[in-house]
């Protein structure tokens, strides 16, 4: 196949502050299904992937679990690359933020970008979300809280080092409006333009004093470089761009041809990675495609929620492909997905299971069962075999088609209903009716040559999909014409060749044991998070003086909700006084509602060691009373400020 050019296509590097679940998982597997098709076609595709390491974030990730940042992060990053290789995804390379390369090549970066006016030394003062590592103004923030995850923010003030956003702020502006594929869907584009850019750039934090974990200034050793340039530097480091010479690599590829991401970092990747390329005197990427959420149900899936599905366990009912082909065919183009255990079921069992698998099981088994094994010459045409024909050669030119603007979900659609468009052949021409005429014999052996070569385009279009499925297909026909050119003709599949044994490529589920064994695992689950907390809460006699040890405290409950698959317990959310919202999770609920407790101050053990309970750290536990056997009642202290020890 003659090579078609250079295809680089990134996704965004996962932050490395916990396990990725499903949701997280998406990306990946999207961005591996283009990448795959691409190189079907015949493009030299790089496709990087990878992991974003540094930050607060992590400094506080790592302090808990009394480990150095960078033992935290390699755990992290290794169970990242782990889900990646198990989801069978076909990446180029796997950059790190904490490779020894991209660091220096960051720094450099950096110094370039001062050197020649772009980042100036100045001071930022506002609002600050940890988790989102991002300054506010007061007129930004939503509700009081972070504009981007809705969480706390507090006041803060530091030095820091500020990139000249506003000084590319209509060259951008001109860009975006003259590449009309640049932002991707349209809907982003517009957003970014009308909510963002057009209003004004204010300039950008691009260092921080606070946070050590970071990659240092090289000419001022108390600031480390932030989070924008540090990360958003991947897309090019990982191909060797260097300010004092770039490697071959570097210009065999950029610019990306698409980034692939989250809609929630579009901003990130349109204003802040441009400017910055515009700054450095780079090409801009030639596309950046913004992506929607998978949800659990209809809520955004959060650790924080509870309501987490990880790749690993879906991977262990399912298998690999049928977790791929979920992700791929469930999440709608412009709009969220949604992800449930009963939908993902519902999806093996009829477009896996009865439609794809069904279809080649009784194919290949009709054609060992009549001509035992041998593939004949479709020398007995009629007029419903063209229809057959051209369907495919439609799908092809479908499923192409969507992969140009990405409408990855549809281009799998068009090969099931290829799948369906044969299965509807079978009920046309039965085959078991012709095989009770020796005169049809012939007729019999042209029906399941088409069959099998409509098969056969089933199979290499679904490569980029399933791509083990698609190899087990082909292995079961015996065939090895698996190009994408060798699409164009219907002649792929090469008579007097014997075909393997019918194997059967997804077994039903049996839905209501597979859910009740789900509720049991989660139930247990449950039960050894409710064993821990009955520990936490259990009492034994101490001395005065490890009484003198317990930490008593008044804190006011801020937020409060039910924690999920736990009929007990309750998430509160408090403020003790220490301006860092506190957790506890507490066996409650079934004498107060969330709306009852919130805006009551209350005490709690406030050093009392962290214990993960149905999912959800409670650090800490609040003081109630057994009034009765059935009553439970929290002790209320209303009077008294957040922060107030008892004693």
């Amino acid at each position: 196949m003659e090579e078609k050019g250079k295809f680089y296509i990134t996704t965004a590097i996962a932050y490395t502050s916990r396990k990725p679940h499903i949701g997280n998982s998406y990306e990946i597997v999207l961005t591996d299904a283009i990448a795959r098709y691409k190189r079907l076609q015949g493009y030299d595709v790089f496709m990087l992937t990878g992991t974003d390491e540094h930050g607060q974030k992590i400094e506080e990730y790592a302090k808990k679990a009394n480990v150095t940042p960078k033992q935290y992060v390699d755990k992290v990053a290794g169970e990242i690359k782990d889900i990646c290789d198990m989801l069978n995804v076909s990446y180029d390379k796997f950059i790190r933020t904490t490779d020894d390369y991209h660091e220096k090549t960051v720094q450099k970066i950096f110094k370039k970008l001062y050197d020649q006016g772009d980042i100036y030394k100045g001071e930022y003062e506002g609002m600050y979300c940890t988790p989102c590592e991002s300054f506010w103004t007061e007129s930004q923030l939503v509700d009081g809280k972070c504009p981007d995850c809705g969480r706390e923010v507090k006041p803060a003030k530091e030095e820091a080092y500020f990139l000249k956003l506003s000084k590319y702020q209509k060259q951008l502006e001109e860009f975006i409006e003259q590449n009309e594929n640049f932002i991707y869907p349209e809907a982003r584009k517009k957003e970014m333009l009308n909510n963002f850019i057009k209003p004004g750039l204010h300039d950008l934090c691009v260092s921080r004093t606070s946070v050590k974990w970071g990659i240092p200034v090289t000419f001022d050793e108390n600031h480390v470089i932030y989070v924008w340039i540090d990360a958003l530097s991947n897309y090019i480091t990982a191909l060797g761009y260097d300010p004092d010479g770039s490697s071959e690599q570097y210009k065999k590829y950029w610019p990306a041809d698409v980034h692939i991401i989250g809609k929630d970092i579009v901003r990130f990747h349109t204003i802040y990675w441009p400017i910055i390329l515009m700054a450095l005197g780079e090409p801009l990427p030639k596309q950046v495609f913004g992506h929607p959420w998978l949800l659990f149900g209809k809520d955004k899936m959060s650790k924080s929620r509870g309501n987490v599905i990880y790749a690993d366990e879906l991977v262990e009912l399912l298998g690999v492909d049928a977790v791929r082909y979920y992700l791929l065919s469930e999440m709608p183009y412009a709009s969220d997905g949604s992800i449930t255990y009963e939908t993902i079921i519902e999806r093996y069992n009829s477009d896996l299971a009865n439609t794809f698998g069904n279809l080649v099981n009784r194919t290949v088994a009709m054609q060992n069962k009549y001509f035992n094994g041998i593939i004949c010459e479709p020398d007995s045409p009629e007029a419903v075999d063209d229809e057959l024909k051209q369907f495919a050669f439609d799908t092809v030119a479908k499923v192409e088609k969507c992969f140009e603007t990405y409408r990855v979900a549809d281009a799998i659609e068009a090969v099931l209903n290829l799948a369906k468009r044969s299965n509807k052949y079978i009920d046309e021409t039965t085959p078991w009716s012709l095989a009770k005429d020796e005169s049809k014999r012939s007729r019999l052996g042209t029906v399941l040559y088409n069959l099998l070569e409509s098969i056969r385009f089933i199979a290499v279009l679904l490569l980029p999909f399933m791509p083990e499925t698609g190899e087990k297909i082909l292995a079961q026909m015996n065939c090895d014409v698996k190009s994408y050119d060798s699409l164009s003709q219907f002649n792929g599949t090469k008579p007097g060749t014997t075909v393997n044994e019918a194997q059967a490529l997804f077994a039903r589920i049996d839905t209501e044991k597979m859910l009740s064994e789900i509720e049991e695992k989660n139930k247990a689950a449950e039960k050894a998070d409710e064993t821990a907390s009955n520990e936490i809460e259990g009492i034994a006699q101490i001395s005065f003086d490890d009484f003198s040890k317990i930490e008593l405290k008044v804190a006011k409950i801020t937020d409060c909700e039910p924690v999920k698959r736990a009929k007990k317990l309750l998430k509160i959310i408090l403020d003790d006084g220490s301006n860092q919202p506190r957790q506890i999770v507490s066996g409650i609920s079934p004498w107060y509602k969330p709306d009852e407790l919130i805006g009551k101050s209350v005490v709690i053990v406030s050093n009392l060691k962290p214990a993960k309970l149905c999912g959800e750290m409670s650090n800490g536990m609040l003081l109630a009373g057994d009034v009765s056997e059935d009553d439970v009642k929290v002790l209320f202290v209303d009077s008294m400020p957040p922060g107030t020890k008892i004693r």
